[in-house]
């Protein structure tokens, strides 16, 4: 039975909802660049809920006008304890812009998909105008946009190095990564009423900004070069990634220090990662796992409407792709939920209104991570790998898929439920490798044939990212000829079964490492599997990545050599424009670009040569005047 839901069932988002419930006085309120959803997949909302289960009063002002007289920041007046902020999901500037630096004409996290309810660089905009309009009243930012900006960055829109998130804003704290351990001890230190956020020093998985370095940190900190250090030298740049990159891998990391602006930036060691219970807890928490009423008239917010039939079972990726930020975010290692937590989930999603009885995905960062961790924890104390699978996988790591199956196989039988699909990319790097040099034990095979056979709902996403020995090295990504014997496992199984599924990869062109020649063998290889692509991307340097410092240094990290990028927009389209060789209004400029590069071989190898035509199309003489097909003896009467 579908529940019926109150108004005073969400967090309150007006000044009347929060006299609704009889509240005079609000302890937190929290600004977020994304509509309202209230649910667990939307990091404002878990937040709201967290604040909630403390004790505390708490508000949340989704995408606040910052054109107007600047209401929507003064409606709820201010707050006891602090402000929070965040730009939503996703940063702002990739939210807003393509690789193109193209603005976007949509956003997924607004009502109707509509574009223009968030400014660029969300979290300094709306940490301004409160500092200016309640100077007194602290700040405390969150949220990936903040998180992956915390130190020293490139910001690929405005093309230069940015100093970290607080010397802009002059915010008093950030907490950074998936944040409810640190604001929960964070919330408890409010009973003490000499307490104040903007002198707190010591909060695990937190940043301050200090005017002296305190000598208890002094000793034992690891220096990074300075801000100003980094925008004289970009290897000094890149050096500092690393050390950033590593502390981030290692369980127990040093407390990172850099100084900006006149003052130092202190990044204090994370927390340790949330256990079974306490991630239960997060998903426990009592949310609609609806958009706030006041969207019923604007149109169905689509990133929520993606989710809104999906459940997530764990944080965290150990795949270290050099383009990515999760494990920069959520972390390395793998937070899983009780079997028991998903399943209470999946009940609450067959009560929806609007399910028919299929799951849309049951996953997470990747799909097939859950429960898998190192086997002997004191050898993954000793670690700092940016990735457990990449160059290959770690003996110490446990790949065993066989839980995971059985959960699919549970999640099946919950009551109302006719398919579960896994929507989630699947990392078919942890199955047995084509040169057999999977780990002993290794049930990959057997979740692969589980996943397609039963659910897979007629496309099966995944990525292998490109097919170059040189560039798959430098994102971190297995050979394509894994992805070459998974497809032809796929296709068996579909033919043994009687299905007609697709494999559906992604790619990437422009990614540091990769040149024309290396897009050329990438349109040549797919061509001769069979695909025209879709699901591509041109590479977009977003902050705090291994391949965003490679793209703006010109250096890799590890040993400071320097690595080939491209970097005009020229360079970047001429690369993409390879993904469509099979449209023919691409031909032309396709061949000049192979020519201009001294590669005519590919002009053959792809098929776009002058009167190239595909094959099992019909030999036809063509009126190149026309552009039409004629039979045999029409010329004669077309010349007459």
């Amino acid at each position: 039975m579908t529940k019926q839901y109150d108004i005073k069932d969400w967090l309150p988002t007006t000044k009347k909802e929060v006299e609704q419930r009889g509240w005079d006085e609000l302890d937190v309120i929290l600004f977020s660049g994304d509509a309202y959803v209230d649910h667990p997949a939307f990091g404002a909302a878990v937040v709201g809920r967290v604040i909630e289960s403390e004790g505390y009063r708490v508000a949340i002002v989704p995408q606040p006008n910052w054109r107007d007289d600047l209401r929507d920041f003064k409606k709820l007046g201010k707050p006891r304890l602090f402000f929070g902020v965040t730009s939503g999901c996703m940063d702002s500037m990739v939210n807003h812009y393509t690789a193109n630096k193209r603005l976007r004409s949509d956003d997924a996290y607004s009502p109707d998909g509509k574009a223009g309810f968030r400014p660029d660089y969300a979290v300094s905009v709306y940490t301004k105008i409160l500092k200016r309009l309640w100077p007194d009243v602290p700040v405390l930012l969150g949220g990936i946009e903040a998180s992956l900006r915390r130190l020293t960055h490139y910001d690929y829109w405005s093309d230069k190095l940015k100093a970290g998130i607080l010397s802009d804003t002059q915010a008093d704290l950030l907490i950074y990564g998936m944040g409810e351990k640190p604001l929960r001890e964070l919330l408890k230190r409010f009973s003490d009423p000499e307490f104040k956020l903007n002198e707190v020093q010591d909060l695990p998985q937190s940043v301050f900004r200090a005017k002296s370095l305190p000598e208890e940190i002094k000793n034992e900190a690891e220096i990074l070069h300075t801000h100003e250090a980094c925008m004289r030298d970009k290897r000094l740049y890149a050096d500092n990634f690393r050390k950033i990159e590593e502390a981030s891998n290692r369980m127990d990391p040093p407390v990172l220090v850099q100084e900006s602006n006149g003052a130092f930036l202190v990044v204090n060691k994370p927390c340790p990662p949330l256990s079974t219970e306490e991630l239960d807890l997060v998903y426990d928490l009592p949310y609609t796992r609806l958009p706030h009423p006041k969207y019923k008239k604007r149109g169905e917010i689509p990133a929520y409407t993606m989710i809104r039939h999906s459940v997530n079972i764990h944080r965290g990726c150990f795949g270290g792709c050099s383009f990515c930020t999760i494990s920069m975010h959520q972390g390395k290692f793998i937070q899983s939920r009780s079997e028991a937590s998903i399943l209470r989930e999946l009940e609450a999603v067959t009560k929806m209104e609007d399910f028919k009885g299929y799951v849309s995905d049951l996953g997470g960062p990747s799909a097939n991570m859950w429960q898998m961790k190192g086997k002997e924890e004191s050898i993954c104390a000793l670690c700092k790998r940016s990735s457990c699978i990449f160059p290959n996988v770690c003996k110490n790591l446990n790949t065993n898929h066989k839980p995971l199956i059985e959960l699919y196989r549970k999640a099946g039988k919950v009551k109302g439920v006719k398919k579960v699909f896994i929507g989630s990319g699947i990392r078919y790097d942890l199955f047995p490798a084509p040169l057999g040099n999977a780990p002993a034990g290794n049930s990959g095979n057997e979740y692969f044939d589980e996943v397609v056979l039963k659910h897979t709902s007629g496309r099966l996403k995944v990525a292998p990212e490109h097919s170059s020995p040189i560039v798959l090295q430098m994102m971190r990504k297995p050979s394509f000829a894994h992805f070459e014997a998974l497809k032809t496992r796929f296709e068996k199984l579909n033919q043994r079964s009687g299905l007609r599924q697709q494999l559906i990869p992604y790619f990437i062109s422009s990614h540091p490492g990769g040149r024309l020649k290396d897009m050329a063998d990438l349109a040549m290889k797919t061509r001769k599997l069979g695909y025209r692509l879709e699901q591509v991307q041109d590479f977009t340097p977003t902050p705090m990545t291994h391949a965003t410092v490679m793209f703006h240094s010109g250096y890799d990290p590890y040993g400071l050599k320097p690595v080939y990028t491209a970097r005009s927009k020229d360079e970047k389209n001429e690369q993409r424009l390879l993904f469509f060789w099979y449209k023919a209004e691409n031909h032309a400029a396709i061949r000049k670009v192979l020519m201009q590069n001294n590669l005519p071989q590919y002009v053959k190898h792809l098929g776009i040569g002058s009167g190239f035509q595909r094959p099992g199309d019909r030999k036809k003489p063509f009126n190149k005047h026309d552009g039409k097909a004629r039979g045999k003896g029409q010329w004669k009467n077309k010349k007459k």
